[in-house]
């Protein structure tokens, strides 16, 4: 079992920076993965960045260029830098991580933080 506890969220306004962290405990050696994702009130969870363990990152279209995701592997965080924020990128964050366990993916969702940015 992995838990997550992401912190950073709040209010920022139109062009402004905001950085999340997630921090993992729990079996976090079995962790293949770790990203953000965002869901917008009425819409589905979207990807917005992950990395895997050997430092490979992905971006959603509308992340990048303006965010930066970072992991440490030892102390099991995840942070993600927000640089020119517009008020589409209002939404709660989730971190997630994800396990690779006897060949099978598991993903684990943290409580998610608000982002809120005003125009």
């Amino acid at each position: 079992q992995v838990q997550l506890v992401e912190s950073g969220g709040g209010l920022v306004q139109f062009g402004g920076s905001r950085r999340l962290s997630c921090v993992a405990s729990g079996t976090i050696a079995s962790i293949y993965s770790m990203g953000w994702y965002r869901q917008a009130p009425g819409k589905q969870r979207v990807m917005v960045a992950r990395m895997t363990t050997s430092g490979d990152p992905t971006y959603s279209d509308s992340a990048k260029g303006r965010f930066t995701i970072s992991r440490d592997n030892v102390k099991a965080t995840s942070t993600l830098q927000m640089n020119s924020l517009k008020p589409d990128d209002t939404a709660v964050y989730y971190c997630q991580a994800r396990v690779i366990r006897d060949g099978e993916g598991y993903d684990y969702w943290g409580q998610g933080t608000q982002v809120t940015v005003s125009s």
